[in-house]
Order: structure tokens, then sequence, then C-alpha cells
């Protein structure tokens, strides 16, 4: 059986131009303020939101555009380096740090991923999208337990945040063979996002395997 993917996602311009920048036809919005304040907002298909806002300087301001712009054009070494320029100029950026473990992650350095998703975690440790992004990182490294727990820390914060739950099912599904588990989440996640098809494809062939 194959893999699933745990992003709704495909392209890297739904993952950095949207996210915050990124995860999960995660459609969000990173803009930046007059004032030089810099907001973002992440929504998922079930309408679950966060924004943060932290002041930024307009070179750090256009530097984070330019990044996001680079890795929508799959450039993706241009992009790190200037992500890691603005995590350098504003360290507190907790979406700057996000993005460029996204970044790495389309690289598949898995290593630099997981440092600035910590780095993340210690900025803003109750926001969801870094324990969900860490749970992709801890199921990509085989680390199937952590990345449950992840998951599962992401929805403990924000039950609402769908798309941690469309990965944990995935997750107990694929990885961890718990139909329980997997069942659960998958029936909680289509009544928030009823219109994901994917999801009720693959309910019913779980259902179909175990013979329900």
């Amino acid at each position: 059986m194959s893999k699933r993917p745990e992003r709704s996602r495909d392209s890297v311009t739904g993952r950095f131009a949207c996210l915050l920048a990124a995860a999960l036809a995660l459609s969000a919005c990173g803009t930046f303020g007059a004032t030089g304040s810099s907001k973002t907002e992440v929504l998922d298909g079930g309408g679950f939101a966060i924004t943060e806002s932290v002041r930024v300087g307009a070179d750090v301001r256009a530097d984070f555009d330019a990044a996001l712009r680079l890795l929508e054009q799959k450039q993706h070494a241009e992009g790190i380096a200037l992500l890691v320029k603005v995590t350098e100029a504003a360290p507190e950026l907790t979406a700057a740090h996000i993005d460029l473990a996204l970044a790495y992650g389309e690289v598949n350095d898995l290593e630099r991923a997981e440092a600035s998703l910590e780095r993340a975690r210690k900025l803003s440790p109750r926001h969801p999208v870094v324990h969900n992004e860490l749970g992709i990182v801890y199921r990509r490294t085989g680390r199937f337990e952590q990345a449950r727990k992840s998951y599962e820390r992401a929805l403990e914060l924000h039950p609402e945040f769908h798309f941690a739950r469309r990965n944990l099912a995935i997750l107990c599904d694929v990885y961890l063979r718990d139909t329980s588990c997997a069942l659960n989440h998958y029936a909680l996640y289509t009544a928030a996002v009823p219109d994901d098809e994917a999801a009720a494809i693959w309910i019913a062939d779980l259902r179909n395997r175990i013979g329900k």
C-alpha cells in the first residue's frame, strides 16, 4: 500500500505562500501592516484560525516576502538562505522559523528542519502548527510514537486544528496500524471537514481492510 501524504496541499506554493506560511490546502496568509507589525494567520478547511503579531523592520519584512516568493518558485537554496537571514535579524518571529523548517523539509534536510521547529517551539510552545510540523518530521524519520505525541499535543492545545487530526489519523492507519485510533480521528476530521473526498475514500478502504 502506498504511503498517504500527510498534507492536503501538494505544491510548494501551497506550502509557503499560504501557510504563514505552510502545511496542510492549509490556506494561510502572512501580511505586514504599515506599522511594521508582522501578522500571520493560519486557516484550515474547517475554519480554524491562529494569528501571530510581531514587530519587524521594513528590511526584514521585505526579505521574508522575497524568501517566500523564492520558495514558491522552487528556488530552495536561495529561499533558505534568505530565511536564515530573517531568523537572524528577527529571531522572535515564529513564522520564519516554521517556514525555514518547511523549506529544509522540501530538500530533505530533516535535521535542520527539526532544529528550526525546536526554536519555534521555544518561542511559541502552544503553537499547534509547530507541533504538527514536528509530528511530520518525526514521522518522516521513523519516530512514529513521537509523531503521535506531537499531533496529540497540537490537538490538546487546539482541538479544532483539523489537519493535525488528519495527520494523526493517517499515522495511526498507515504507520502504527492502530485501526481504532485511525477510525476515531478520521471520523472527527470528516465531521469537521466533510468535503475532503480523499479522507472518505481512506475510511472506506480501512473499513474494508478490517471487515467493517
